[in-house]
C-alpha cells in the first residue's frame, strides 16, 4: 500500500489501483481528494472537510463514493443521492478495495466551555493505516502506521507521547501538523523520538511510503 501525505490532515492510499482519501479539508491542497476512488471524513471542522474538495473529487470521478459520520453526510449527501454512506463506531465496510473499520464517537475536549462533537477513526487493511481523526482513540486490534495527530488546540505532547506507547505501532507518521512552525519542529521530533516507542517520522506534503 502506497501511503501520500498531503499537508495537514490529509492521507492518500493506493493499492491495485485504486485510491482512498482521508480528511482532504480546507488545510489541504485544493486537489487532495481528486482521483478518489473512496474519501473518508472524521469529522466536521474545515481543516478536515471543505466542502469544495469533496465536491471537486465527486464530480470528477462519478463512481467516487464518501464514508463520513451523520454530521458531515447532513450536508453533503443531497447532492450526491446515493453515494454517500454514514457510518459510526463498530461499522465495518470496504472501500475501493480497502477493507475499513470505525473506531471512536467524539472529538477530544478543546475546553470545557465548548461542546463536543462526533469524530471517528479509521482502522484500514486490518491495522496497516489508522488515522483517528480528532481523537485519541486507542483501537481494539494492533496498527501497524498510526498518523499521529502531533499538534492541535485539543492536546499537549505528554498526551501525544503517552498515545503512541498506549497503541504501541511499528511506526507513526506526522497529521495534524499545519499548525507547528518549522523551529519547533525539532522539539516534537526529539521528544516523540526517544519518550514515544516507536519509529517516528515526518513526511512532508506530496512525499510517500511503503507501509
Amino acid at each position: 500500500m502506497k501511503l501520500t501525505k498531503k499537508s495537514h490532515a490529509c492521507v492518500r492510499l493506493e493499492k491495485e489501483g485504486q485510491t482512498l482519501v482521508i480528511d482532504p479539508g480546507g488545510f489541504s491542497e485544493e486537489d487532495a481528494a481528486l482521483g478518489a476512488d473512496a474519501i473518508l471524513v472524521t469529522h466536521e471542522h474545515p481543516d478536515h472537510f471543505d466542502e469544495f474538495r469533496l465536491r471537486a473529487a465527486m464530480e470528477n470521478n462519478p463512481a467516487a463514493r464518501i464514508w463520513t459520520l451523520k454530521s458531515v453526510a447532513d450536508q453533503v449527501e443531497a447532492a450526491f443521492p446515493g453515494r454517500v454512506h454514514t457510518v459510526g463506531h463498530g461499522d465495518t465496510f470496504t472501500a475501493a478495495g480497502f477493507d475499513v473499520q470505525v473506531h471512536g464517537e467524539l472529538h477530544a475536549v478543546i475546553h470545557p466551555d465548548i461542546p463536543r462533537i462526533t469524530n471517528v477513526g479509521f482502522l484500514i487493511d486490518g491495522g496497516k493505516v489508522f488515522h483517528p481523526g480528532d481523537a485519541l482513540t486507542v483501537p481494539d486490534q494492533p496498527v501497524q502506521t498510526l498518523m499521529l495527530p502531533v499538534m492541535a488546540p485539543w492536546n499537549k505532547i505528554a498526551e501525544v507521547i503517552d498515545y503512541v506507547r498506549e497503541v504501541a505501532p511499528r511506526r507513526a507518521y506526522d497529521v495534524h501538523d499545519a499548525l507547528l512552525t518549522d523551529l519547533a519542529r525539532p522539539i516534537y521530533d526529539g521528544l516523540l523520538g526517544r519518550l514515544g516507542g516507536t519509529d517516528h517520522q515526518r513526511l512532508h506534503p506530496g512525499a510517500w511510503t511503503e507501509v
